[in-house]
């Protein structure tokens, strides 16, 4: 037997750390409900390393007030896969796996979204564990998509999962032969799809969910392009792409307003948000910054500007606002979208030094109440015009009348 193998050995037969002082170390007792009957996979780390990981992994669950698991060996015929926003995944902290743009994969028990302590309790790897929720949602994911009035087709299971199959290929993949396809999750019990030449129907459906008054999950259409799943790139001139960019701003509006939630009061104002349009209908997110207080402004593409009476001062483009270069931001350390806080207010002067969209008076004409809130540019100014839609429950788009052209079918 070599030196090293007779120095291994020793540190094998070493006293293994107890649960009792591990957690004592902690400030935890062993009352902990739940912990009895784990006790056995912590008995089973021949390890002391292995110990203190799990340890830790009680102590997590402990100060995120987040209950301990069953045991592994009852908790396995129950994991299944989810679909939630990345600002959500983010925001909540348990264990997620990124999908695509916008969109996070985690894995649930029952009503919880399980935690990465949870997989060190259970002793295991989190690719194993999403296999196994993914093949427990195949087993449930028999029947054929349903085609809708509009022409559109929408997952037959209505279980609270038809979203997450966007993770299960080969139950949708085959729905269009030799067709581009297109697809939606606007709530976690939603999975629609359609052809190219379907896509405004598809929106309709969107629109539809949104009305329902399910929680919305991601509003963007998603595309297949090959064997990678993205949101839809729709570029102008698609007739279509105003309305995919409406939904992308909504998406990122409700984002921004569950982060405002969690921002340190203390921080300054959250710059509120909405949604307005050029005369040739292109969606835009606004920002308003009012003087008289530290903003956190949000990346959009315009900013409005109001002194501290309220009084409008202009709309301009925000990727200018570098070249005021006497106000300096500093990014907020927050989940979700990026915010910068910034202290100071822009004098005339230097808001002439930005692009700008809307005059004071056409800014204070989109504010005013009634009318149809259009804004007509002054001649000569170089203003767009602009309508405020506002952060609407429902863009435009989808209120009302079908979105684009619409088939014979």
């Amino acid at each position: 037997m070599g030196f090293f193998d007779r120095f291994r050995s020793r540190a094998d037969e070493a006293p293994l750390p107890g649960l009792a002082p591990l957690l004592e170390a902690r400030g935890l007792p062993l009352e902990l409900p739940g912990l009895a009957a784990l006790v056995p996979g912590f008995e089973a780390h021949r390890k002391a390393g292995e110990r203190e990981a799990w340890a830790d992994a009680v102590a997590r669950c402990h100060s995120q007030g987040l209950p301990l698991p069953e045991p592994w060996i009852e908790a396995q015929d129950h994991v299944l896969p989810e679909l939630v926003p990345a600002w959500r995944a983010e925001r909540e902290d348990r264990w997620s796996r990124g999908f695509i743009d916008g969109l996070s994969q985690r894995i649930r028990v029952g009503g919880l979204a399980i935690p990465a302590a949870w997989l060190t309790l259970w002793d295991q790897s989190a690719d194993d564990v999403l296999d196994l929720a993914l093949d427990h949602l195949r087993q449930r994911s028999e029947g054929a998509f349903e085609r809708l009035p509009s022409g559109a087709y929408a997952g037959p299971w209505h279980d609270g999962l038809d979203a997450a199959r966007l993770l299960l290929p080969e139950v949708w993949q085959g729905l269009f032969k030799d067709q581009h396809p297109f697809l939606a999750i606007p709530a976690a019990g939603t999975l629609l799809a359609a052809p190219q030449i379907l896509l405004p129907k598809l929106m309709d459906e969107v629109g539809r969910s949104l009305k329902s008054g399910a929680k919305p999950l991601q509003l963007a259409v998603i595309e297949r392009v090959d064997d990678q799943l993205m949101a839809a790139r729709l570029q102008d001139p698609h007739p279509m792409s105003a309305p995919q960019r409406e939904l992308k701003h909504m998406d990122l509006i409700e984002a921004l307003r569950a982060q405002e939630q969690d921002l340190d009061p203390a921080l300054g104002v959250p710059a509120p948000v909405s949604m307005v349009k050029t005369s040739q209908g292109r969606p835009l997110l606004l920002a308003l910054w009012t003087e008289g207080a530290p903003v956190l402004l949000p990346e959009t593409d315009l900013i409005a500007f109001a002194a501290r009476n309220g009084e409008p001062l202009g709309i301009f483009a925000r990727q200018t606002l570098p070249r005021i270069q006497e106000l300096r931001g500093e990014g907020v350390p927050i989940w979700g979208p990026r915010r910068v806080r910034y202290d100071g207010f822009p004098t005339p002067e230097q808001l002439s030094r930005l692009e700008r969209f809307a005059t004071a008076e056409q800014m204070k004409a989109l504010q005013a109440p009634g009318g149809d809130r259009r804004a007509a540019p002054r001649p000569g100014s170089g203003a767009l015009p602009l309508n405020v839609q506002g952060a609407a429950a429902l863009p435009r788009h989808l209120q009302g009348a079908g979105l684009g052209m619409q088939g014979s079918e």
